[in-house]
């Protein structure tokens, strides 16, 4: 469930059809757009925010307004602080210009673990960089953002680095506009050295003494020239003071002598003149300025509510038409807010003269904002009256909605305002301040407050009756507490790695859940099977998870199932079931598109997962063609999981293209993106690395890898190590043919033996198949081939049934010899001469050969391989749709005109769709996309 938006925090407001125009400035504006950045810098009241809208909507009517473009408005608060909730807010403003962006982003900074920044802010920019129309993006009061502030266990960091990074990448079309009371910690030196940033300060928005004459006379004052000049002077153009001496202005017989007296720094002379304002009104219209001061936004309902009167709406309107400093936040004048400065100064006083009103009107608002079924206004003007028990009552009735949003970052950041006494006395908080640790990888956190909750629990069970001191306000919460301690316990050991807790705690969940608690039962479900995956039992694992998953989807967790299927499908991989693992991904695709767009964004994984499957088969154009689309979805997503899994399935075909140095920086990327989960890590990062080292011939680097991970041919084993002793076994092999020490064989050889009985008792067919390659490769370095020949012959009597290629190809020369020796015994699956073909240079499987077919929903792909390198950079929507004019008799500028664009634009799609195709014409570039499907 998304998290909720303010709608009225994504309008830009309206500017005073009684404005001062102010071409010079406007100017100003319309000159910089050809930079990245304009920065609007200036002290309280010296209308930045005022500026811009006029700007923007070109009222007054004489305003020069900006250039034809898209505006995305999005007005900050101190909440926009957190990370999460800035990004989400960034995308639900850039969806005020393109309603579709950004999808994939909202839904990955929902996840249990989101991505880094940078990835999500490339995903971002990227769908940005496929628009058509320029835009402007307007951050106004960018100074209430707090840098210190950073989401706990979150990778996002702050606010500041995410806004760093949108701005070094800016794609073209979007300029961007910060309005800020003071100087943001951003790169602003270097946007001036490189001519992208324009400035207004303090100086540039002072009024001119004209401007000034204007502005007091809309505020329906007939002052002399000289009277003008000398206020002028007096607030050096400052617009807030201006506004302010105005309205004490009013009713004043001696106006003159007003000014004269009138004097001070700014401070001075915003108390001065809120003095003199709040004193002049009447005693109602001071009552409701200083008791309606607590509030960000103002409307008429809500005004009623904390005052208690019922004219709210009528006040909210007579203010506006007063001048007294409210700003409209929608076109229906339904929502307001006092000018920041106003609103700062009202609270001052209020603090000042009733002090102990200032809890009872956040009660109020807090109790409205219940009522309309905001629970985070209501929970922060709970928590600003200081009423924590209703903030537990809050917290606990909202913790539903949290879990199914993944908020546990929000939840954490809410519980640890409250007084310990207030948590510890609450049994479902304790329970859920363990589950927000966990969301936010506070791991050690978990099990302190779910022993306090437990404790509880003990007492009833005890004595068979609640304890008075005991508060529960969710009873059905309540209900499920048993249950929810022992998933978060197995939560918890399954990500220490702890399986035989994980097992014990999982199924207490399963024993514990109540029978309707369906989401409870069926994760407790998958827990188990996750921990019987990562122990190796494989298809007790597969059939456990697949069961929990089953209860999750009648749940109503549809992205819990469709992400399901890459666990499903891993777990036959290891299995050596091929065909299962690519059939049940690609039921999970077409599961996937019949719930809409959306959850299509959810299986960049699938398709990575069928690319290996492709690849392993020697199918290497269709392997590239998936990470194509996977690529193209992780960016939407900005999943931290696909990426990684991405560069690591990349890294093994750049690997075979013979790019061993760019199959590192590859890995690298991958160990930089990872990011642990709930499912086992079987295949380290680590030891693939070490593989390529091997490939290079730096055994040196492989040696000091098996040294830091600790491993020796004489560890016991275990499946979540399997990969890491298969590939010692490599390097030891490896040593043993630089060194010739014979100790160096016997203990690949014996390590080799213990791990073939333990994948074969674990039916694991896929390590199985390996760990016989490497049998015979040992043989084979002592040149006993007959000895080699026999794991060998083994090795492709299992592969064979489910079409395993690569797995021998990739042994290179070694392994065509043995081939060859097998072959001229006649001993080997006929197969064998295909495995033969390809590593002595021949091509890869022709097309109809590929042992899996091609999922249609995985168009376009082709199951042909050409000779060069395939193409891994995806075209653009963009790009896809001029190529597809291409194949037709138009030309250039008529293409230009079908697609409503300039001929600039369309050969700067040309010259792109030349260079991902390695072409150099039309007709060569039709040809190529013939081949490759793609039209």
């Amino acid at each position: 469930m998304p998290t909720p938006i303010l709608a009225t925090k994504l309008y830009v407001p309206r500017p005073r059809p009684t404005g001062v125009h102010r071409p010079r400035l406007v100017e100003r504006l319309n000159h910089g757009l050809h930079r990245k950045v304009t920065l609007i810098s200036a002290p309280a009241g010296f209308g930045k925010t005022t500026l811009v809208s006029e700007w923007l909507t070109g009222e007054p009517a004489e305003t020069q307004a900006l250039p034809k473009r898209q505006v995305a408005w999005l007005s900050l608060d101190e909440g926009d602080s957190e990370p999460t909730r800035f990004l989400t807010y960034l995308v639900a403003a850039l969806r005020t210009v393109a309603p579709k962006l950004g999808e994939g982003v909202l839904d990955a900074l929902q996840s249990p673990q989101p991505a880094p920044t940078e990835s999500i802010l490339a995903a971002l920019l990227n769908e940005i960089a496929t628009l058509t129309d320029k835009f402007v993006l307007v951050l106004d009061d960018y100074h209430v953002i707090d840098y210190d502030v950073i989401d706990t266990g979150s990778p996002l960091g702050a606010v500041g680095d995410a806004l760093t990074f949108l701005i070094e990448h800016l794609p073209p079309q979007l300029h961007l506009v910060i309005t800020t009371r003071e100087d943001p910690d951003l790169p602003l030196a270097r946007l001036r050295a490189r001519d992208q940033l324009t400035e207004l300060r303090g100086a540039d928005l002072r009024f001119t003494p004209t401007e000034a004459a204007g502005f007091l006379q809309a505020m329906n004052l007939n002052l002399s020239t000289e009277d003008v000049a000398a206020l002028e002077r007096r607030t050096e153009g400052w617009i807030a003071g201006l506004q302010l001496a105005a309205l004490s202005m009013q009713g004043q017989e001696d106006v003159a002598g007003f000014i004269r007296s009138f004097a001070g720094d700014h401070r001075y002379i915003v108390d001065y003149l809120v003095e003199e304002v709040l004193q002049r009104q009447p005693e109602a219209v001071r009552s409701f300025l200083l008791q309606t001061a607590i509030l960000d936004e103002l409307n008429g309902p809500l005004c009623d509510a904390v005052t208690g009167q019922t004219e709210g709406k009528a006040r909210l309107g007579a203010l506006e038409r007063g001048n007294f400093f409210v700003v409209p936040l929608d076109d229906k004048r339904h929502w307001y807010r006092y000018h920041h400065l106003f609103a700062d100064v009202l609270q001052v006083h209020l603090l000042a003269g009733q002090p102990d009103l200032v809890p009872t009107l956040h009660g109020r608002a807090s109790e409205w904002y219940e009522q309309q079924g905001s629970t985070a206004q209501a929970i922060r003007h709970a928590l600003a009256a200081k009423d924590f028990v209703r903030v537990a009552n809050l917290i606990e009735y909202a913790i539903p909605a949290l879990g199914r949003r993944r908020e546990g970052p929000t939840l954490l950041g809410w519980l640890k305002t409250l007084p310990d006494e207030i948590v510890q006395v609450r049994p479902i908080l304790c329970v859920n301040y363990a589950w927000a640790s966990m969301a936010s990888g506070e791991l050690e956190a978990i099990e302190p407050w779910l022993q306090k909750a437990e404790r509880w629990l003990e007492t009833i069970a005890e004595t068979g009756e609640r304890p008075a001191a005991m508060i529960v306000a969710n009873e059905e919460e309540f209900r499920h507490l048993p249950g929810s301690i022992a998933l978060y316990r197995a939560g918890r050991a399954q990500l220490l790695g702890e399986v035989d807790n994980t097992l014990h705690y999982a199924q207490r969940v399963i024993d514990l859940a109540p029978a309707d608690a369906i989401l409870l039962h069926g994760a407790g479900t998958a827990l188990l099977g996750l921990a019987l995956w990562t122990s190796g039992d494989l298809e007790q694992a597969h059939r456990t998870y697949a069961a929990g998953m089953a209860s999750v989807q009648l749940a109503g967790s549809i992205s819990d199932v469709i992400n399901s299927a890459n666990f499903l499908a891993d777990i036959r991989v290891a299995q050596g079931r091929l065909r299962e693992a690519m059939s049940t991904l690609e039921q999970s695709l077409r599961f996937a598109s019949k719930q809409g767009e959306a959850y299509l964004q959810a299986t960049a994984n699938h398709y990575i997962g069928m690319s290996e499957l492709h690849y392993e088969h020697n199918d290497l154009d269709a392997a590239v063609q998936h990470l194509q689309r996977s690529k193209a979805l992780s960016e939407q997503s900005a999943l931290p999981h696909s990426r990684a899994r991405w560069s690591v399935a990349m890294a093994r075909i750049r690997q075979t293209q013979g790019d061993l140095e760019g199959a590192l920086s590859l890995l690298n990327e991958a160990d930089r993106l990872y990011v642990a989960d709930f499912s086992p890590d079987i295949r380290p990062v680590a030891a693939s690395r070490a593989r390529v080292w091997l490939a290079q011939g730096r055994l040196g680097e492989a040696l000091s890898w098996a040294r830091e991970q600790s491993l020796s041919p004489h560890d016991n084993l275990s499946y979540l190590r399997e990969f890491e002793h298969i590939t010692l076994a490599r390097v030891l092999l490896a040593r043993y043919q630089s060194d010739r020490a014979e100790q160096l064989l016997l203990e690949a050889m014996g390590l080799l033996d213990r791990l073939l009985q333990a994948a074969e008792a674990g039916e694991r067919t896929g390590n199985v198949i390996e760990i016989l390659i490497v049998q015979a490769l040992t043989h084979q370095a002592q040149d006993d081939i007959a000895a080699a020949l026999i794991p060998l012959q083994q090795a492709l009597t299992l592969a064979e049934p489910e079409g395993y290629f690569r797995i021998f190809v990739d042994e290179g020369p070694p392994m065509a010899h043995l081939l060859r020796a097998a072959a001229a015994q006649k001993i080997m699956p006929p197969y064998t001469a295909k495995l033969l073909a390809a590593i002595e240079g021949e091509q890869p499987s022709r097309a109809g050969e590929s042992p899996l077919p091609t999922t249609p929903s995985a168009r376009p792909l082709t199951s042909r391989t050409f000779i060069g390198q395939p193409l891994i950079e995806p075209l653009s929507e963009r790009e896809l749709e001029v190529l597809r004019l291409f194949a037709t008799e138009l030309s250039g500028p008529e293409i230009a005109d079908e697609l409503v664009i300039a001929l600039s634009t369309v050969r700067t799609h040309t010259k792109g769709i030349y260079s991902k195709l390695n072409v150099n014409s039309r007709r060569e570039a039709v040809k190529r996309a013939e081949e490759l499907n793609l039209i």
